[in-house]
């Protein structure tokens, strides 16, 4: 059974930073194309960015080109969010999720998800 773990949330000023981990479990992380993902209460989850199992692609919501960077070091079964000028917009739970097909993962029907980290951004 694979589980994936996120850490590194939590409260930041507007223009600060935070990384986002996600460690996976049960099975290699290289196995699977991961994301990140977050949602707002009443809003609909949306994708933040993904990586291919190898890092050769990543692909990035327009909302956070520039800002965020993902990566991944398979040798440690984790991914990171490198977020940085956070805004009061990227207030949200962040999620991490794994999929053995990068469509499908990017559309948010991975099989695998975290539990979430929560991101705040305020003053």
């Amino acid at each position: 059974q694979v589980q994936l773990a996120e850490s590194g949330g939590g409260s930041v000023q507007p223009g600060g930073s935070l990384r986002l981990s996600c460690v996976t479990s049960g099975r290699a992380s290289s196995d699977y194309h991961m994301g990140w993902f977050r949602q707002v209460p009443g809003k609909e989850r949306e994708s933040v960015a993904a990586i291919s199992w190898n890092a050769d692609r990543t692909i990035y919501a327009d909302f956070v080109k520039g800002r965020f960077t993902i990566s991944r070091d398979n040798a440690k079964n984790t991914m990171y969010l490198q977020m940085n000028s956070l805004e009061p917009e990227d207030t949200a739970v962040y999620y991490c999720a794994a999929d053995g097909s990068f469509v499908m993962m990017r559309k948010g029907k991975a099989d695998y998800w975290g539990q979430g980290t929560q991101v705040t951004v305020s003053s």
